[in-house]
């Protein structure tokens, strides 16, 4: 699962989640509203949050699909983390 930072960051780009409302796993983030403007940003506010680079491979729909797709990118880009 994910940390109490990720989920704070990520839910400022999903207009549609309620405030409360759990935001499961594999929830389609396009259905919560997060829109092509939103990616954008949301990946610069991860990148300062995390210190972290998206790797051009990591730059694709996909990626920003679900929040456990999206957790498990930033997750593989901290330092120590496994290859």
């Amino acid at each position: 699962m994910w940390d109490e930072k990720f989920e704070e960051t990520l839910r400022r780009f999903l207009p549609f989640l309620p405030p409360g409302e759990e935001l499961a796993n594999d929830t389609p983030l396009r259905e919560l509203g997060l829109d092509s403007l939103g990616t954008i940003e949301l990946l610069g506010n991860l990148e300062s949050a995390y210190d972290i680079r998206f790797l051009d491979d990591a730059l694709t729909l996909e990626t920003f699909e679900t929040p456990a797709v999206l957790w498990k990118t930033v997750a593989g880009l901290l330092p120590g983390a496994e290859a």
